[in-house]
């Protein structure tokens, strides 16, 4: 098997300044490391593994938890909000905590997921946020249904990309478990679910704050106009599917050596191979030009989901009293 390598090739743009805390370990196209007999419909299928690490014996939950909450106030909050709060740090992560609206019954963990994806989007693919999604799923209900972001992300020679993402926060990722993240993924690529998700960002027009270009935030506009097929998008669509995850590897370790790196790459080489084998078995394969979209595969052991679960809660209510 052909060793896994950060990609050069790809067409993001990268600002060198923003990094992940993370460790990333596997990188690359899928049909890198694929061990399927069938290889049919994964040419654009890319895999992401990122760890976080150890200290003093223990996980870094601290350092996890400091992620999630800076990244919180761009999905919970809007544009408006920000600008009203004039710059006071406490005040603005305080009401993007009560945005939040979790309480102490709230045991799934997936605002926890969607506010990762972000910053993974935000700071490895250099995405742009276009949509604080989880600002509009608890204040616009119509806006409720749908990707759990929306990110754009500028290629070179002027051209775009538009990424729908998914994530979840789950206890397992056995083959049984992944059968549902391909269901909400087929449902996000619906025709009338694109065409939403684009209306919705030509309506919010908060592209315009992102300090492009106007030739480029025309080019934007242009495609999503929903005059368009739905076609014309697809080529130019990712799907990035985060699987936060409870794992027993990372739960049983202590200290970020070779050898825990190892299982982990091979423990998620394993799942993406189960993932896209799946997949590729589904009806999800059906949907017009299937072909021609990008999917990322990101996977994100964790110890321990209801600890995790837990301490965010408790640490969002001290905060947003």
């Amino acid at each position: 098997m052909q060793m896994c390598r950060h990609l050069q090739n790809l067409s993001y743009i990268k600002n060198e300044h923003m990094k992940l805390p993370f460790k990333i370990i596997v990188d690359c196209p899928f049909k890198e490391i694929c061990i399927l007999d069938d290889a049919d419909h994964i040419d654009k299928e890319m895999v992401l593994s990122i760890i976080n690490d150890f200290e003093d014996g223990r996980w870094r939950q601290d350092q996890f938890e400091r992620f999630i909450l800076d990244n919180l106030k761009e999905t919970a909050l809007s544009k408006k909000e920000i600008e009203t709060l004039g710059g006071q740090e406490f005040s603005i992560l305080s009401q993007a905590v009560k945005n939040l609206r979790i309480t102490e019954n709230d045991d799934t963990g997936g605002e926890i997921a969607e506010i990762l994806l972000y910053g993974i989007l935000r700071h490895h693919y250099n995405a742009l946020p276009v949509v604080p999604k989880i600002f509009y799923k608890q204040n616009v209900n119509d806006f409720a249904k749908g990707a759990d972001s929306v990110h754009v992300v500028i290629e070179p020679e002027g051209d775009f990309s538009l990424w729908l993402g998914e994530a979840k926060f789950y206890s397992d990722i056995k083959d049984a478990r992944l059968g549902q993240i391909i269901s909400s993924v087929s449902d996000t690529l619906r025709t009338d679910k694109i065409r939403k998700e684009n209306s919705i960002i030509t309506n919010l027009r908060q592209i315009e704050d992102l300090g492009l270009e106007k030739e480029i935030v025309d080019k934007i506009y242009e495609s999503l106009d929903e005059k368009l097929s739905i076609d014309f998008i697809k080529p130019r669509l990712h799907i990035p599917i985060l699987l936060l995850h409870q794992c027993d590897i990372t739960k049983e370790n202590s200290k970020l050596t070779e050898e825990y790196i190892e299982s982990i790459k091979k423990y998620h080489i394993d799942r993406a191979n189960a993932f896209i084998h799946k997949k590729i078995e589904s009806d999800i394969i059906d949907i017009n030009l299937y072909d021609e979209i990008t999917f990322h595969l990101i996977l994100f052991p964790v110890p321990d989901k209801k600890s995790i679960v837990e301490s965010f809660i408790k640490r969002c209510h001290a905060i947003g009293r």
